[in-house]
């Protein structure tokens, strides 16, 4: 079992297969037109230097893709090019003369620097796993990203003095622009497109059943973004802040709606007028309970954009759970994820696990996962019992094995009492006060965590009330965790007096040891 500060960052989600998730990458509009350009180009088309397409070229794409009606037309063909390129769909061969400084070829009147041809990744669209294809689609998806984050060159001037937008901007060389007089750093753009992200995928998931919720209002993901979790009033200079952030996401989502990854609504015409050509004020974009807060543009990720920004913080290090990752695990796997699943979550997975498994074989292998002295094996073991309680009768046997074992033999008592099975012999009083600890120390784990937490406080309440003089022989019980678990206990219990014998318990337990 991880640790508490190893613990997963993100609940689980749960998605669909991945041959499910393919058919909606081929579907998002900027890979199926890449798709059809890069077919359009074979055997081979001119590009520029850049691997753009000339302006005569451009136009007959905008025809392949039926967008001649469009006044957009050229601007979406143009990106359904680059994310052809970026995604491998498309490769740019360079014209050796032209590399060389040469005057390279002509097309249309504009000078070209080499050819283009459909790659070899076009193939694996219609031939290929379906892991091939989300590989794809995440490799013109990061390239998307990458330029949503970064703001025009023209966007970049108009922070300096003088820039466009004031007095004299346009006599602005930009070869002598000094850029790094430039407030911006291209880190943190990219982490706050991330940090949107990454709330949009929180948002999109309950605690308990890791299902897509409904469309976030914008405001409350530039919140999450931009107000610190301890900020209880929100300054004027914090409101203008988030107000910026709101108009920036929406220019980001808007350009992002093509690629699959989320839907979204944009901010209302009404909003951008207010802010439209001069500083933001708090009050363009306030965030207000009685506004409605859906003319400042609402989103949420598609399942496909589920996978893509799970995918994204794994490889940024993070722990981003799976519903159904642990079906092929061993038990030991399991156990140790699941005292930090939600409730609904953790029987999903439980239940994903043993569809596998013949019930008398499962129940071994889960028993013999959850012993151990360590510290989490009292997490395990609560693991054990959930999983088991999902068990019938045919796991019986692997029960009555360890009834014996000091570790074991209380929690299949349980178990055995539960399904109805009379004969069986009572525990001895050591083995019912180490089940108690046992369990207690599953649920307070993370006690200086969640020491505030109603449950577990009427949790320690209960146990306290129904056992007549349970601190003076608890503390004798010979479990690792004796000690801690009266000290949490004293922490949490409501009545002072029963509080000081938990803690006074917890002292003898130390210096027994």
């Amino acid at each position: 079992m991880n640790t508490a500060d190893e613990r997963p960052v993100m609940p689980p989600v749960r998605l669909p297969s991945e041959a499910e998730l393919a058919r909606e990458a081929l579907a998002a509009p900027l890979l199926s037109r890449a798709a059809r350009l890069a077919r359009w180009a074979a055997p081979e088309v001119p590009v520029g230097a850049g691997g753009e397409l000339p302006a005569e070229r451009l136009r007959s794409a905008v025809a392949v893709l039926g967008l001649e009606a469009d006044e957009e037309g050229e601007l979406l063909a143009a990106e359904a090019w680059n994310f052809a390129v970026d995604s491998g769909l498309v490769v740019v061969l360079e014209d050796p003369e032209a590399a060389e400084g040469g005057a390279g070829d002509e097309d249309g009147g504009e000078v070209v620097a080499g050819t283009a041809a459909p790659g070899p990744e076009l193939a694996q669209l219609t031939e290929g796993r379906p892991a091939d294809v989300l590989e794809i689609w995440a490799e013109g998806l990061d390239a998307v990203l990458a330029e949503v984050a970064t703001p025009s060159f023209e966007e970049l001037l108009g922070e300096l003095p003088g820039g466009p937008g004031e007095d004299g901007g346009a006599s602005i060389d930009p070869s002598t622009v000094d850029l790094d007089a430039l407030d911006w750093d291209p880190e943190e753009e990219a982490d706050f497109l991330d940090a949107a992200l990454g709330s949009l995928y929180l948002f999109a998931l309950t605690d308990d059943s890791g299902q897509a919720a409904s469309m976030v209002p914008l405001p409350m993901v530039a919140a999450a973004s931009v107000i610190p979790e301890d900020m209880d009033e929100l300054s004027e200079a914090v409101m203008d802040e988030l107000s910026a952030a709101v108009l920036k996401l929406d220019e980001q989502f808007s350009a992002l709606v093509s690629t699959g990854l989320l839907e979204y609504e944009p901010v209302d015409e009404s909003v951008l007028a207010e802010a439209e050509g001069e500083a933001v004020e708090s009050d363009d974009v306030e965030v207000d309970d009685t506004e409605d807060l859906t003319r400042y543009g609402r989103a949420r990720l598609t399942t496909l954009g589920l996978h893509a920004v799970r995918r994204r913080m794994i490889e940024a290090g993070l722990t981003a759970p799976l519903v159904g990752e642990l079906a092929d695990q061993e038990a030991a796997a399991l156990l140790a994820a699941l005292p930090y699943r939600p409730e609904t979550a953790a029987h999903d997975e439980a239940e994903l696990w043993l569809a596998a498994r013949e019930p008398l074989s499962a129940a071994r292998e889960l028993l013999a996962a959850a012993r151990g002295g360590d510290p989490a094996g009292p997490g395990r073991r609560l693991g054990c019992q959930l999983v088991l309680a999902m068990l019938d009768g045919r796991a019986e046997p692997a029960l009555r094995e360890v009834l014996a074992d000091p570790e074991l033999g209380g929690l299949a008592r349980v178990w055995l009492a539960e399904h109805g099975v009379v004969d069986v012999p009572p525990p001895a009083e050591d083995m019912v006060f180490w089940l108690t600890i046992d369990t207690l120390a599953a649920q307070l784990g993370g006690a200086e965590i969640v020491e505030n937490a109603p449950e577990l406080r009427e949790l320690v309440t209960d146990l306290a009330d129904q056992h007549s003089g349970f601190f003076d022989r608890a503390w004798r019980t010979d479990h690792p965790a004796t000690a801690d678990v009266l000290e949490a206990v004293g922490r949490l219990h409501p009545d002072k007096q029963l509080a000081k014998q938990a803690r006074k318990a917890a002292f003898k337990s130390r210096s027994r040891d």
